[in-house]
């Protein structure tokens, strides 16, 4: 499987609480699509949040987002790490 960093725009102001629910509503639905969700980042002050994932595709990673209500603004396939 293959490594993606999806970043959200538009969630100024976001939570701590709301990040984890966000997360907790792919997790929830991940499997679904062989995706699972690793971690997640937020700068409430610019309202950018990240999401490092595996997964098939890119797009299995943003149907989850889609379904759990929170469509990413893009979606980055990651290949190399160090």
């Amino acid at each position: 499987m293959a490594r993606f960093m999806d970043i959200h725009r538009g969630m100024q102001g976001i939570t701590a609480d709301q990040l984890m629910a966000a997360h907790q509503a792919d997790l929830a639905i991940e499997q679904e699509e062989s995706v699972h969700f690793e971690h997640a980042w937020a700068d409430p002050e610019s309202g950018t949040v990240y999401c490092l994932s595996e997964a098939p595709s890119a797009e299995a990673v943003q149907r989850v987002h889609e379904r759990a209500g929170h469509r990413a603004d893009e979606v980055h396939p990651v290949p190399l790490q160090v």
